[in-house]
């Protein structure tokens, strides 16, 4: 008799540990399943409609061209694409979604030195100058992003005019921001600051359809990082915006109510 409840008991066992087995490898196969529908096919630079984009002075036979072979991956918002220190092979394109670049400081402090939208490209000056990514690239929300060969890349920059002054002027532009984010933290207030941020906010993503909410959404640690300060301070700053009608706060969304005294805050106007 006791042998016999011994056999039942490590039958139950044995099946339980089956089930569970199969519970996690379904549950595997439906997340990949899942995970592969929301994945578009591979999309052809020339069925791009980014008009902004940095390859729209390309013919669509040297979109073709740029296209062969390039890579194609599906990331999750909060998902690293690219991290600082890594070795640049080749240069990313924002097929559709919100991208931040960030770099960490001597005590682990982040601090974003740019914000990516659909369009734009990103890890492209490391890939230059044959160095090391000076920042890690992560998603801000579900974002689908192309990633271009070195060698690809450089042939069409050789052959196109066109592409390398739209180059030479996106460089310049980022130098110009990086500049200013210098000057930005060591003379501004906090409040100014976060000011400034918002607008970089607004400038990059623009607004969504009621013209008055900035189309991303990031957290009050992430506006600090923007800001080169601490989320406590952030937040004092974003209540006081509030208090004094420029912005209001709903959740992590952010209505801008009076755009101009947003942009004489910030030192843009």
């Amino acid at each position: 008799m006791f042998d016999i409840y011994l056999y039942d008991i490590n039958h139950i066992n044995i099946c339980l540990k089956f089930y569970f087995l199969y519970y996690i490898y379904n549950e595997f196969v439906t997340k990949k399943i899942n995970l592969m529908k929301k994945l578009p096919p591979q999309m052809k630079c020339s069925e791009c409609n980014h008009s902004n984009g940095l390859f729209c002075c390309l013919s669509d036979t040297e979109k073709d061209v740029l296209s062969e072979g390039k890579g194609f991956g599906y990331y999750k918002k909060g998902q690293v694409i690219f991290n600082e220190g890594n070795f640049a092979h080749g240069v990313f394109c924002v097929s559709k979604g919100k991208i931040k670049l960030s770099k960490l400081g001597k005590e682990g402090k982040e601090q974003i030195t740019r914000l990516a939208n659909a369009g734009e490209i990103i890890g492209y000056r490391a890939f230059l100058n044959g160095e090391v990514y000076k920042a890690t690239a992560t998603a801000l929300e579900d974002s689908y992003i192309c990633m271009i060969s070195k060698d690809k890349f450089m042939n069409t920059l050789g052959t196109n005019g066109d592409l390398s002054l739209k180059l030479l002027r996106l460089i310049s532009k980022d130098l110009k921001t990086a500049e200013e984010h210098i000057v930005d933290i060591a003379q501004n207030t906090v409040k100014e600051r976060v000011a400034r941020s918002l607008m970089e906010m607004i400038e990059t993503f623009g607004f969504t359809n009621d013209k008055k909410t900035i189309d991303v959404t990031m957290t009050r640690s992430e506006i600090a990082d923007m800001s080169g300060t601490t989320t406590e301070s952030a937040i004092r700053s974003l209540l006081q915006l509030k208090k004094e009608k420029v912005i209001d706060l709903i959740g992590k969304n952010i209505k801008i109510l009076n755009l101009m005294q947003l942009e004489k805050m910030a030192n843009v106007m």
